[in-house]
């Protein structure tokens, strides 16, 4: 598996000896969207900014992009949009991606060409000549995303994206993600908005008190407690739920819950319902949620720290 990120080692501890990161590893593969979670103060912003170099690590060993990270040359093939980005007010949404794509020294007819391209895959070329200063909170961050495409980033690192974008730009913000992925680039979603994560990210990691709890493919993780739910037209008679209790499934009223990795242990059950003549109103599969998935390992990690 050819890997965006991989990091063998990541510590960061502040000024009074907190230690915002805990000696991390992660593996980020290439062409995927990552989601990165955790509760507030977990350090996800620390180990973002870490991997910019906008912070300097206590110690940091791992790759990014196939070169040391802090490579400089690498870095320029990064994008990023920092949580709470903050433009000059007196600049256009335009001149905000030119001055980036100044930065990243992006060649000025390509900068040019980018900039409208930009502003219009994110929903603000109408807005482009407007002042920064006149926009609303979303609006920022539709131009902040912008400017972290602006020189055709591989790796784009993307903290809190949709943070005050109404639901309709969040709808566009996740097609423009599953676009960048359908692309060949590598995207790094750090957010606490759990279903928005769920429904882009390839594979996840969950950070906790500086230590990362979980990690891996989005459908592995999720497929723990997998089962399937069958549901009848009213409740099951008496005799038939007594057979699937001995049998070790759950029945509750109309719904028969049946643990298990594959549909074929559904078909017994199925065959006695109709053999009873009974409706069956619906069969489904069900899996851990990512809201399920994050509050399990946060609250594991918490009582393995004491809390």
């Amino acid at each position: 598996m050819s890997l965006a990120v991989s990091i063998d080692y990541l510590r960061k501890v502040y000024r009074g000896g907190f230690e915002a990161l805990a000696g991390i590893s992660l593996q980020v593969p290439r062409g995927s969207v990552f989601g990165l979670l955790g509760p507030n103060g977990a350090g996800k912003s620390t180990m973002v900014k870490s991997l910019l170099t906008i912070l300097r690590p206590t110690e940091c060993r791992g790759e990014m992009l196939g070169r040391p990270i802090g490579h400089r040359a690498t870095l320029a093939k990064v994008g990023f949009l920092p949580e709470h980005a903050k433009f000059p007010d007196y600049l256009t949404g335009a001149q905000v991606i030119h001055f980036t794509a100044g930065l990243a020294k992006v060649p000025s007819a390509v900068a040019k060409r980018r900039t409208g391209e930009l502003l219009e895959r994110v929903g603000m070329a109408a807005w482009a000549d407007k002042r920064v200063g006149t926009y609303s909170k979303g609006m920022k961050q539709r131009v902040g995303l912008a400017q972290a495409l602006v020189n055709d980033p591989e790796l784009v690192f993307l903290d809190e994206p949709t943070d005050g974008v109404d639901p309709e730009g969040r709808i566009e913000i996740r097609k423009l993600i599953e676009t960048m992925r359908a692309e060949g680039k590598t995207v790094f979603v750090n957010s606490h908005l759990l279903a928005e994560v769920e429904q882009v990210a390839d594979h996840v990691a969950i950070l906790a008190r500086g230590r990362i709890v979980e990690s891996g493919p989005m459908s592995v993780l999720t497929s723990r407690g997998r089962h399937y739910e069958v549901r009848t037209e009213g409740p099951v008679p008496l005799g038939l739920r007594d057979k699937f209790l001995a049998a070790g499934w759950k029945v509750s009223g109309d719904r028969i819950d049946i643990e298990a990795d594959n549909a074929a242990a559904v078909q017994p059950v199925i065959d006695a319902l109709r053999a009873e003549r009974l409706m069956i109103r619906e069969v489904k599969e069900a899996r851990l949620s990512l809201e399920d998935l994050f509050l399990s390992a946060v609250k594991t990690n918490g009582k393995e720290n004491g809390i």
